[in-house]
């Protein structure tokens, strides 16, 4: 005997009151299963949905921002190399006596020292935006009072 007929053979064994029971407690069983795959997933992508919304569109406004940034840096005409190192050696000051700088061609090497994170990240800001300088090597090491040192080159924009 198959597997199928023996189980048929004691289906038609059992009461109709059993047979309801197993009927009702398969159909909780699938309904259940139905709950966990298909249902309590997708509400609750549906829940998540709105808050993913908001922090999609707060990335895309950011995006927005950093590419009308990009495009109007893009705009400005370069700077000539004997403008670029001045406003470079200028721009030093805000970082205090904690940077040194070698040129070499168009390119700066900017020695730090114990330089603090919000100085550093103000300076790299004024350097982009007014000097049209970008860093193109980084070896930082943030030190036990936690500020930075290390070195940084600076690319600067070739004359036209």
């Amino acid at each position: 005997m198959s597997v199928m007929n023996t189980v048929q053979a004691r289906w038609r064994s059992t009461s109709v009151r059993e047979q309801r029971l197993l009927l009702g407690a398969l159909a909780l069983v699938v309904g259940a299963l139905l709950w966990w795959v298909a249902l309590a997933p997708a509400l609750a992508t549906l829940k998540s949905a709105e808050a993913r919304q908001r922090v999609l569109d707060g990335q895309w406004q950011q995006m927005q921002r950093l590419q009308a940034q990009a495009q109007a840096l893009q705009a400005q005409p370069p700077l000539a190399p004997a403008v670029a190192r001045g406003l470079l050696e200028a721009s030093l000051s805000t970082l205090g006596g904690s940077a040194h700088m070698t040129l070499m061609g168009e390119r700066a090497t900017v020695t730090l020292k114990a330089t603090s994170p919000e100085a550093l990240a103000q300076w790299l800001a004024q350097v982009r935006l007014n000097v049209r300088a970008a860093p193109s090597e980084a070896r930082l090491v943030r030190n036990a009072a936690g500020t930075w040192d290390g070195s940084l080159v600076l690319t600067l924009t070739p004359a036209p």
